[in-house]
């Protein structure tokens, strides 16, 4: 079966050049066409997301859900330029807000009831995943990458699979990314 047409194709591709050039740790998620059919299934309003790099996950969440908005945290400086750059150039500036610093001194500035949250910004922490819950309202999705990373990602994937706090399931083999519900 064919691949959905990845319309943010060439922003993935000139993220993965960057970071040759710049020596970074900007990996661009595999999937943009499934995080925008994500979005879309959640009917998302509110969407947030960790690890901005050069815009192509937040382009490709405003893409499956045109009616909502979407604040990304980027910590470089020339990732979020680059970002802007890339998202003003696609028309959709006026709804992806590209939010510059760590994401701890971001975070407490955002209001909660976010629709969707994506964690793409390198391995996850506990601290960080307790607080994106906060953000997200409840029936809310989380969709976290880089689970396989191991140490403080093995604590998250326990969190996100006891069944307490969270519906989750797996989607690839690798177990790299979960996607989960808020209980």
């Amino acid at each position: 079966m064919p691949a959905a047409p990845d319309p943010f194709a060439k922003i993935r591709t000139a993220t993965n050049s960057h970071r040759g050039r710049h020596g970074c740790g900007a990996y661009p998620y595999d999937n943009g066409p499934l995080l925008a059919a994500l979005a879309g299934a959640a009917n998302a309003r509110r969407i947030l997301e960790l690890g901005t790099a050069l815009g192509y996950t937040a382009l490709s969440f405003a893409s499956g859900a045109p009616d909502a908005t979407v604040d990304t945290v980027e910590r470089d400086p020339e990732h979020v330029q680059l970002a802007r750059d890339n998202i003003a150039a696609a028309g959709m500036d006026h709804r992806i807000t590209v939010h510059e610093g760590d994401f701890a001194s971001v975070l407490p500035t955002l209001d909660p009831g976010y629709d969707v949250a994506f964690f793409d910004g390198g391995t996850p922490v506990p601290a960080l995943h307790k607080t994106l819950r906060a953000l997200l309202r409840t029936g809310g999705t989380l969709i976290t990458a880089n689970l396989n990373h191991g140490g403080s990602a093995d604590t998250v994937r326990k969190a996100l699979f006891d069944g307490k706090s969270w519906r989750s399931a797996l989607v690839d083999e690798d177990g790299e990314t979960a996607i989960s519900v808020k209980l």
